[in-house]
């Protein structure tokens, strides 16, 4: 993966009511991107992910994930959306920027583990978490986020 994420992959300015609508939204722009070629049953993945536990980090992010065989390549998606809609989270706040690691089944030993560690890492620190707020350029979050994770 030349880049960690592609400025077409990030969607700021959303208004979305839920987290359903959120999975569904970015399932549907995963099927659009030719990541997926099954929107529905990347949405049932990402809906298992989040039966097993929380993907909330903190302060308003969130790392939803989805391992299917309907994945043809890892990617990852990101919305900022325009408020905070309710989401398990480690410090129990609603989330409204969400980071989403879609993985092919048949790699979900080893890139969904650097996705997420990568991703995990980046979140921890506060510039960043500032910036993205600050922004809905896709070409600067991207640029920022490839910078961050040394993609």
């Amino acid at each position: 993966m030349p880049d960690f994420i592609q400025e077409s992959n990030i969607f700021p300015e959303q208004s979305l009511a839920d987290r359903d609508g959120v999975l569904r939204f970015i399932s549907d722009r995963a099927a659009d991107l030719g990541i997926t070629d099954d929107a529905d049953g990347t949405y049932e993945a990402f809906q298992y992910r989040e039966s097993l536990d929380m993907t909330g980090m903190l302060e308003g992010f969130a790392i939803p994930h989805a391992k299917c065989a309907c994945i043809k390549r890892a990617a990852v998606i990101m919305v900022k959306n325009d408020r905070p809609v309710a989401w398990p989270s480690f410090d129990d706040v609603d989330c409204d920027i969400f980071i989403a690691l879609l993985v092919p089944e048949l790699e979900a030993g080893t890139t969904h583990i650097k996705l997420l560690s990568k991703t995990a890492v980046l979140l921890t620190k506060d510039e960043f978490r500032k910036k993205v707020r600050e922004t809905d350029d896709s070409a600067e979050i991207a640029r920022m986020i490839n910078e961050g994770v040394g993609a």
